[in-house]
């Protein structure tokens, strides 16, 4: 089969380590021809060009700035995506007919691109839900469904419904989103939503007791504390205020040590909380290339994911992934619409708790202290990955439904 991947988000090469190129890389193995459309910020200075990968051919269309950008400026490029790769791809893939379309959420604004090319090639669509837009900025206040922002939820919910409707298939991070999307679309026919949840082609990230030392020395980690870190996007869907609040009460916890890394729109929250307190056991670092990120979570002992107590779609964060992968016990403070601290409870590699009360917070931590079991429940969650997120097993689930369709 010819496979077309559309993305806006961050793609550099089919070789890359990640989610999507990991995907890919299993159609190749298969026989399949790969070809992957990507986004090219008017900011960054090169033209729309068309490089073959050797594994893939690889489309980098340039469009407006869709990132650290105004919202007016977002929106206005965000829209004009669809038009832009259609013609980049019309006058760069000549004839090249597609059997398959694999493209994902955010932004939801690609289905008339996705329409066009299905109905031209007669193409097998299939979507990879990874955002539920716009219901996840209502529950965040950025948008509302009334008023004048009413207008805008209106027209991006139609833009949604569109978008599943021209999916053959909707690939979902869990059973919570299956649950979800059936429920608020009720017009889908549920054998074409299944789960498609984030997966990797696994590497062991587990370092020994020596690296581990050396590590935490060059990044000012003390060794004789329980090292809790928290790596990933710092905005609004991480809670921040509530992270906060957390950290506050752990600030005289002499055997514990958290750590912060990461970028984003509310970093600049937790800079000034760090500037204000100076805690002896914290410490807050910006975003690090992928290699050294994963080794410096290698070096620590419990891996936390923060999601806003607001979110009422379920939500699946991948860097879940990056701590099952160096063998990391889990701690997931989260709303209750996401299945991800069922998950983990279930699969015996970690703890949750609800986004919404401190106190809960401390007594989890009091609880992970008390636990001797820390080293084996790593090595439960490492079992879990092989078990249900490895990329070669979500590249099976899409074929299979393909396959059956034919």
């Amino acid at each position: 089969m010819k496979i077309l991947f559309l993305t806006t988000g961050t793609f550099g090469s089919i070789n890359d380590k990640g989610l999507y190129p990991d995907l890919l890389r299993e159609f190749t193995k298969g026989g399949h021809d790969v070809y992957i459309v990507s986004a090219r910020e008017k900011r960054e200075g090169f033209k729309t060009e068309l490089v073959d990968e050797g594994m893939a051919k690889h489309l980098m269309v340039k469009i407006g700035n869709i990132t650290k950008t105004s919202f007016i400026e977002k929106g206005i490029s965000t829209i004009l995506i669809s038009s832009q790769y259609k013609r980049a791809l019309c006058k760069h893939l000549v004839g090249v007919k597609f059997d398959l379309i694999l493209y994902s959420t955010p932004p939801i604004t690609l289905g008339s691109l996705v329409s066009f090319i299905k109905n031209r090639d007669n193409a097998i669509t299939y979507l990879i839900l990874k955002d539920i837009f716009p219901q996840n900025a209502v529950d965040l206040n950025i948008l509302e469904k009334s008023g004048l922002k009413g207008f805008l939820y209106k027209y991006f919910r139609r833009v949604e419904k569109q978008l599943y409707n021209i999916s053959d298939y909707i690939g979902c991070m869990s059973q919570a989103n299956v649950d979800y999307i059936l429920k608020f679309n009720p017009e889908l026919d549920k054998n074409r939503v299944q789960i498609c949840p984030n997966s990797i082609e696994i590497q062991n990230k587990e370092i020994s007791l020596y690296k581990k030392r050396q590590i935490r020395d060059k990044y000012g980690i003390p060794g004789d504390k329980l090292v809790f870190v928290y790596g990933g996007n710092l905005g609004k869907p991480q809670g921040i205020p509530f992270l906060i609040e957390c950290l506050k009460s752990q600030i005289n916890n002499e055997k514990a040590f958290f750590l912060i890394v990461g970028n984003g729109t509310e970093y600049k929250r937790l800079s000034s909380f760090f500037k204000n307190e100076n805690p002896s056991n914290m410490k807050l670092m910006q975003r690090l290339p992928k290699e050294d990120y994963e080794t410096m979570i290698a070096a620590c002992d419990i891996g936390m994911i923060f999601l806003d107590h607001r979110f009422t779609i379920p939500n699946f964060p991948s860097r879940l992934l990056s701590y099952m992968q160096a063998k990391l016990p889990v701690l997931a403070v989260t709303d209750p619409y996401t299945d991800l601290g069922k998950v983990i409870i279930e699969g015996e590699f970690g703890w949750w708790c609800e986004s919404n009360s401190v106190k809960n917070f401390r007594e989890v931590i009091h609880t992970i202290f008390k636990c001797d079991k820390r080293v084996d429940m790593g090595k439960n969650g490492w079992e879990y990955l092989h078990n249900y997120y490895t990329s070669d097993r979500t590249y099976r689930a899409i074929c299979n439904q393909i396959i059956n369709q034919k």
